[in-house]
């Protein structure tokens, strides 16, 4: 499916109405809830995280259909689904861009903190070259314990 060019001054949100109308897709509540909810975020969200900000809202959007907007927002690639091992996916934006970050995730209380590492992109890049394979995605999540866990 072809994901459309957008400038640099257009939100994701924006970006994501444009590819979901030009799929065919009809503007829909609930969708609309969930592209809200995660473009204010700066990281991932489980499906319960994000129905607690819309429901915060006042917005009456029901459970099931969080999950299938995202279920179509990640088939059109607006969406990555991750699977941090802390009790279900988590959801979050897939920039146009191809801006990303990683995940550290705590196995004592599940805290989820985001980090970038250039030198990191770096490696993978380096691998992607010396094994002559393209590298279309990566995610990569590094489990341990948080500074609160370990005092």
């Amino acid at each position: 499916m072809r994901i459309a060019i957008i400038s640099w001054m257009r939100s994701w949100g924006e970006h994501a109405q444009s590819v979901l109308r030009e799929g065919g897709f009809k503007p829909g509540r609930a969708r609309a809830a969930v592209i809200e909810a995660l473009g204010e975020q700066t990281c991932c969200l489980s499906v319960q995280d994000i129905h607690d900000v819309i429901r915060e809202r006042r917005s009456r959007v029901g459970i099931a259909s969080v999950y299938r907007a995202l279920e179509t927002l990640t088939e059109l690639g607006l969406v990555h689904r991750l699977e941090l091992g802390s009790g279900g996916a988590h959801y979050e934006l897939a920039q146009p861009t191809g801006d990303h970050h990683h995940h550290l995730v705590c196995g004592d209380c599940g805290k989820v903190e985001a980090f970038s590492d250039d030198r990191l992109e770096h490696a993978i890049d380096s691998v992607s070259k010396n094994a002559a394979f393209r590298i279309d995605d990566h995610d990569i999540v590094l489990r341990g314990q948080c500074e609160s866990c370990l005092s």
